[in-house]
């Protein structure tokens, strides 16, 4: 079996080396430098000069030849370079197509050129895509940017998109200001209970911080040598003026105002004019009505004249005082009405008004405490309670020239609204702002009261406006397409 398999492969390669020395005998076959690969050159391009472009490929083309900035030649791109392109071949046609510009899909009107999809300044005459393959944009005839600054979109698009426009008027600009605070007692309500005499303190009625009194309650009877000799003095007084004689009101005045001078309550010095009596203790009432904040007495113990014996406060008024940013000073009046909410109360809301803003600034924070005082009459206000406190600022301030939030468009470093001319124009206006608020804000420098601002859809106007920036980025010049 070997044997016989051996035998066809030799009668095989015969046969071909004689084939081969036929063909190379007979001229059939080419010689052997004939067999080397030759380079296709490539097809020269042809067709008219469609439009010419940057050398080193940047975005940058020319409807006319031009140069670098360096000095180099724009590199001419003709209609067979671009195949998606329909250019007659002879250089008439291409120029009347070119005038007559490729036709949008309806075939109702002429496409003048196609603009980059992400408003770069960057346009073609011809259909194309970007980088990340995304279609140009096709911009048809009577929505290119006007000579005289507006922008001109078609009316059926106007409606599709849902263009809004609204009059420029004056109005007054509140703005609610929402801030955090806490509740503070108020300071003019605040009383200290002190003696102006040394004393004892014998019995404590009032024995714990919190509680609260009403004026005129007894907090504590007290012993006082001072006062004792005052109350004697007045009723030696009262002797003798019961004797009769022309001094006697005189000196019956002199021991009742020493014991005014050692704060002895009038009460207690009717009682001694009407009984004659000399009580050894003295049972000392509250000045106010409040609650007890601070009690610094035991019973039994030793005072001296000027020690604070108890501090206390009316809380049916109590302070929030809120945090304001320091950008936001300039907005708040004194006067400005404030609502105040409690995580412990939802719901729940107190009205106030601003009426202190404090002289300095937290540097941690660069905020400023604005005083807002509330009501609290119920005592349901705790001190050093959170609040959540809305300043609403502006209100009652003269009107300005305000436009919709919504009709600004603000790029950082220019803000810009659009003007509604009528029958499809707009105007970019460029605009200064002022003060914000109620949805509104104020514009000092640009518009004037009764003009048509658009308030919704202005971005898409705003792309058609760059339209002028790419026209002139693209270098068209003459009838350039």
């Amino acid at each position: 079996m070997r044997r016989i398999v051996f035998a066809a492969a030799v009668l095989a390669t015969a046969a071909t080396g004689l084939t081969v020395g036929y063909k190379l005998g007979a001229g059939g076959w080419p010689r052997v430098d004939s067999l080397a690969t030759t380079e296709v050159a490539p097809r020269p391009a042809q067709g008219p000069v469609l439009y010419w472009r940057d050398p080193d490929g940047k975005p940058v083309y020319s409807s006319g030849p031009a140069r670098t900035s360096d000095g180099r030649a724009f590199v001419a791109v003709r209609s067979s370079e671009e195949p998606d392109f329909p250019i007659p071949v002879d250089d008439d046609a291409a120029a009347r197509s070119i005038a007559r510009a490729p036709l949008s899909a309806d075939r109702s009107r002429r496409v003048l050129f196609y603009r980059n999809p992400m408003g770069l300044p960057d346009t073609s005459p011809v259909p194309k895509k970007d980088w990340m393959g995304m279609d140009y944009i096709a911009v048809h005839e009577g929505e290119e940017a006007g000579v005289d600054g507006t922008v001109t979109v078609n009316l059926d698009r106007v409606q599709r998109s849902g263009v809004r426009t609204e009059a420029i008027a004056r109005r007054q600009l509140a703005r609610a200001l929402r801030v955090p605070g806490v509740i503070q007692v108020d300071e003019r309500r605040v009383r200290v209970v002190t003696l102006r005499s040394d004393g004892f303190i014998e019995d404590l009625y009032v024995n714990a911080t919190g509680q609260a009194v009403r004026a005129g309650q007894p907090l504590f009877r007290v012993y006082s040598a001072p006062i004792q000799q005052a109350q004697i003095d007045l009723i030696v007084a009262m002797r003798d003026q019961s004797r009769g004689g022309g001094e006697a009101d005189r000196v019956l005045q002199g021991p009742m105002q020493r014991l005014r001078n050692l704060g002895v309550p009038e009460s207690r010095i009717r009682e001694v004019r009407e009984t004659g009596a000399n009580s050894r203790t003295l049972d000392w009432p509250s000045p106010v009505s409040g609650v007890v904040l601070e009690k610094r007495i035991v019973d039994g113990q030793r005072v001296s004249a000027g020690d604070e014996l108890y501090r206390i406060a009316d809380l049916g008024t109590v302070w929030a005082i809120a945090s304001v940013a320091e950008q936001d000073l300039g907005k708040l009046r004194i006067g400005d009405p404030a609502t105040a909410t409690f995580l412990a109360y939802p719901g729940e809301a107190r009205e106030g008004r601003v009426t202190f803003v404090y002289p300095d600034l937290k540097p941690e924070t660069r905020t400023a405490r604005v005083r807002v005082e509330l009501p609290n009459a119920d005592g349901r206000l705790k001190l050093d309670m959170y609040a959540d406190v809305t300043i609403r600022s502006g209100i009652g301030g003269a009107a300005v020239v305000a436009v919709p939030d919504s009709a600004v468009i603000d790029s950082g470093s220019r803000q810009v609204v659009l003007i509604a001319r009528g029958e499809g124009r707009f105007e970019p206006r460029a605009i200064r702002l002022g003060h914000r608020g109620d949805g509104y804000v104020e514009v000092t420098e640009g518009v004037a009261e009764g003009e048509e601002v658009v308030t919704s859809a202005n971005f898409l106007i705003d792309a058609e406006s760059n339209l002028r920036a790419a026209l002139k980025s693209f270098g068209v010049r003459g009838t350039g397409p």
